[in-house]
């Protein structure tokens, strides 16, 4: 092999090569555990497997039928897991939905049914005319599918640039360094296997570098730049944005309840700063933090108060999330302009008798 060779080898395996390794952190090693997470690792894992085998056939082509079966195996798993993993992240969901795993069991049980019935070494044609088309035509619609939920942030991008954050930078950049990938491969069939390689080595150390800045913009060494601009205003859009999952892990996960929950044990939920988070409760609801987690306990009190007959009133306090009974009929008092107790009798007075 020629020198021009081994060094074209080189960039183009050292993508999927280190891709494996970076898979693996996001799957077994990367804190917290999350959905996105964990779709990331399969992303990561499923193009590493592509790119390898394009990489090793390109500079081999007597390679093994096994490893071609392997490398258009995860190919199949590219589209689904890139689309799944903008999902979750953007949306903060946290774990994977009965949905989602059903899908990805279905997806999962047909390439390894297809794998096993009609093996790559046994029917290369049937791989090569029928199997591979499916599995672009698979990627393309997961593809559309990703886009479909980035609108908003590719609205932005065009029309609000200077509004972008950085988290919206990031999954940009992932939708983006994929779209490369597959165009290369699926347009340009005869430079594909090379191209896709070393635009995956380039992209791959792309996301590695944002990913490190990103987690450094999180760090208590960053807090000073951020602190220099308190007063930049949350644009609609994205305190829309927040304020949907700022409602979801309140209703749905009803984190109000923890009695020690703190503002940022909050913005880590919906994956903003602190101070952004306060800003927008600040500035779009007019609420401290204090006054809008009590709202939302308060409420959940009434709720306890007309339903449940066997919890005391310092009971439905403790479930509700006050840290004690005074706290409790205080703040309820100042809310709803009479005591637990009070409304409690009022309900009871109003319940018609059988």
């Amino acid at each position: 092999m020629e020198l021009s060779d081994q060094l074209l080898f080189f960039f183009s395996a050292l993508g999927a090569f280190n891709g494996i390794f970076l898979s693996g952190y996001f799957l077994f090693f990367h804190r917290p555990k999350k959905s996105s997470n964990f779709f990331l690792g399969i992303l990561i894992l499923a193009l590493s497997l592509r790119i390898g085998k394009s990489v090793l056939l390109y500079f081999n082509p007597a390679l093994p039928k096994i490893i071609l079966q392997i490398g258009l195996t995860g190919c199949f798993f590219i589209g689904p897991a890139l689309f799944f993993y903008l999902k979750s992240d953007i949306q903060n969901i946290q774990k994977i939905s009965w949905q989602w795993k059903a899908i990805l069991l279905s997806l999962t049980t047909l390439i390894l049914l297809a794998g096993i019935i009609y093996p790559y070494t046994t029917y290369p044609d049937i791989w090569n005319q029928y199997y591979v088309r499916i599995i672009y035509w698979e990627w393309l619609l997961f593809m559309f599918a990703s886009l479909f939920v980035l609108r908003k942030k590719i609205k932005k991008l065009f029309f609000h640039l200077p509004e972008i954050t950085a988290e919206e930078k990031w999954w940009l950049g992932i939708y983006g360094s994929n779209a490369l990938i597959f165009l290369a491969f699926f347009f340009v069939p005869h430079t594909s296997y090379i191209l896709g390689s070393l635009i995956f080595s380039f992209s791959m150390y792309i996301i590695v570098m944002i990913f490190i800045w990103k987690r450094k913009a999180k760090s208590p060494a960053s807090k000073t730049s951020i602190e220099k601009y308190p007063n930049k205003k949350i644009d609609q859009e994205t305190a829309n944005e927040w304020l949907e999952k700022l409602t979801t892990v309140m209703t749905e996960k009803e984190i109000f309840k923890n009695s020690s929950l703190k503002l940022k044990d909050v913005a880590s939920e919906i994956g903003i700063p602190p101070h952004q988070l306060s800003q927008l409760l600040n500035d779009n609801l007019g609420k401290s933090f204090s006054n809008f987690t009590n709202e939302y306990r308060v409420e959940s009190a009434c709720q306890l108060l007309t339903t449940n007959d066997h919890l005391t009133l310092e009971g439905i306090g403790n479930e509700v999330g006050f840290n004690s009974k005074s706290t409790f009929y205080a703040t309820f008092k100042k809310m709803k302009g009479m005591t637990p107790a009070k409304f409690k009798a009022a309900l009871d007075k109003n319940t018609p008798t059988l």
